[in-house]
């Protein structure tokens, strides 16, 4: 894929899966402007690409409010002139049970991933109406956004709204050529290191040098965070200019298409259901087959 004369925002790139997209978006041949809520980090990512050839600058701020997502895209044209590509990447952890989450837990990780999703995309949408030549808004999810997962109330609602807010921007921008897709990414990070079943195995691989074990790969999609960075880069390409309003799954050896919320049964009574009726229509009809939820144990565990 060749993104030569393009430029994209990566937010929350001085590290992790963030670092490994901006990485892999520079190496196809875009300028990149990598953000990070650490200076350090950003300093130290920018230097990594550069230092590979690649072309890009730091901008070191809080994802979350108007100010830095327009901060984002005014270094984006300042220091390149124009703005092709957003990825909202950026994101933090306050896991807790419901019971121990509080509002401080809840507000943070809600105002980072889904009004920093929501502040940084209106950005880029007007900056890309204004060019006239479309764009590519790729929202970063998660798969405890798509089934929920003990412990983090606040992550997967901001998760599964970043998916909801794909599908309806895809219907927005749609005249002005600009898609919107989300990435439900799955890889070996300092995240999945704290899950118990990944933990041991994870940590084996990195201390022998060895590839990850195939079952993790391909029956939980587990990979590197460079497993990753094909669909991004693809994402961003011209090559994928008619999709849009998608939930695509990637992580080690899996490729995966979420499917869209749908109605899965249905039943009708003459004047509407009283809850005397439901219950006894529920077990053998509508409700006969009750969806999954929470992210399946992994198997090979």
């Amino acid at each position: 894929m060749d993104l030569t004369g393009k430029v994209a925002i990566v937010t929350g790139s001085g590290r992790g899966l963030g670092l490994a997209y901006a990485e892999a978006l520079a190496a196809a041949g875009a300028a990149v402007v990598v953000n990070d809520v650490d200076q350090e980090a950003v300093d130290a990512a920018v230097a990594k690409i550069t230092t590979a050839g690649g072309r890009a600058v730091g901008v070191a701020a809080a994802v979350g409010g108007t100010a830095a997502a327009d901060q984002l895209v005014e270094a984006s044209v300042r220091e390149f002139g124009r703005l092709d590509v957003l990825i909202t990447n950026a994101g933090i952890l306050r896991d807790r049970v419901l019971w121990k989450m509080s509002d401080e837990d809840f507000d943070d990780v809600v105002n980072v991933h889904l009004r920093g999703t929501f502040t940084c995309a209106r950005a880029a949408a007007v900056r890309m109406r204004e060019q006239g030549t479309g764009g590519r808004l790729i929202l970063v999810g998660s798969p405890a956004g798509q089934r929920g997962n003990f412990g983090q109330t606040n992550y997967a609602a901001a998760k599964a709204g970043i998916v909801a807010m794909a599908r309806t921007w895809a219907m927005e921008l749609a005249k002005a050529d600009i898609t919107v897709n989300a990435v439900i990414p799955v890889a070996a990070t300092e995240m999945t290191k704290t899950i118990p079943a990944f933990a041991q195995v994870i940590a084996e691989s990195e201390r022998t040098g060895e590839p990850l074990p195939g079952w993790l790969r391909r029956d939980e999609g587990l990979g590197t965070v460079e497993d990753v960075t094909g669909l991004i880069t693809y994402l961003a390409s011209d090559d994928s200019k008619g999709v849009t309003g998608q939930a695509i799954g990637v992580g080690g050896d899996r490729l995966v298409l979420w499917a869209h919320p749908k109605e899965k049964a249905v039943a009708y009574a003459d004047g509407g259901w009283s809850a005397e009726a439901i219950a006894g229509q529920w077990r053998t009809g509508v409700g006969a087959e009750p969806e999954t939820y929470g992210i399946p144990a992994p198997k090979g565990a």
